[in-house]
């Protein structure tokens, strides 16, 4: 009866008019389970199914959606209250941004790296590629050019575009710092460059590195 009515009476008030006393109500409560405890504990195990059957990509409102679809009533509130109480954060995908586009004439590019990413010594092979950043103000894009003989980014460049002088600008600070030698390959995914006359500049479309 204490259980049924404490949302309506104190209960210290129902113990004392009913000659209870107080240890013994709340060591009772601590024995039983309430049916909202164990609507809770229900609901939790559902929420776990559902949760790890979307890969662990759902928030609560979609986990909340599914439960209802599948006729377990439940509240976005309830349903985040839970995933909190169980540790379950939801694994938000990466933003996507293409970097490669081929051109429409296929251009043939012999390949003077042949998939061997060593160097001798410094300055004689060098890769490069571009890697996209999403900030608040949109997408910023970052070229790099990499000595494969010290693994040393020794030119970059950002850029709110993709287009060539982005490369050029990354490899022209390669070669002003000093880090590129005569005759040396540079190889990449992106469209075929020239900063000076004597570097070979390998593109290698969708070659990756």
């Amino acid at each position: 009866m204490i259980e049924a009515e404490k949302a309506t009476y104190k209960v210290a008030w129902m113990c004392r008019l009913l000659h209870v006393p107080r240890s013994s109500f709340y060591a009772w409560q601590a024995r039983v389970e309430t049916p909202t405890a164990a609507r809770r504990r229900q609901l939790a195990v559902e929420v776990a199914r559902v949760f790890n059957d979307a890969r662990q990509t759902s928030g609560c409102r979609r986990v909340a959606a599914q439960l209802n679809r599948e006729g377990h009533e439940c509240s976005v509130g309830l349903v985040a209250d839970l995933m909190r109480c169980l540790g379950l954060v939801a694994v938000q995908p990466r933003a996507y941004k293409r970097t490669t586009v081929p051109g429409e004439t296929p251009v043939v590019i012999p390949d003077l790296i042949g998939r061997d990413f060593t160097a001798a010594a410094p300055g004689q092979r060098l890769v490069g590629d571009i890697t996209y950043l999403k900030t608040g103000e949109g997408w910023l894009y970052l070229a790099t050019v990499i000595d494969l003989a010290t693994r040393m980014v020794v030119g970059w460049q950002l850029a709110a575009h993709m287009r060539t002088s982005l490369i050029v600008d990354a490899l022209a600070m390669a070669v002003g710092g000093g880090h590129v030698e005569a005759d040396a390959i540079f190889h990449s995914d992106y469209a075929e460059v020239l900063v000076k006359p004597r570097i070979r500049v390998l593109a290698c479309v969708g070659g990756g590195f």
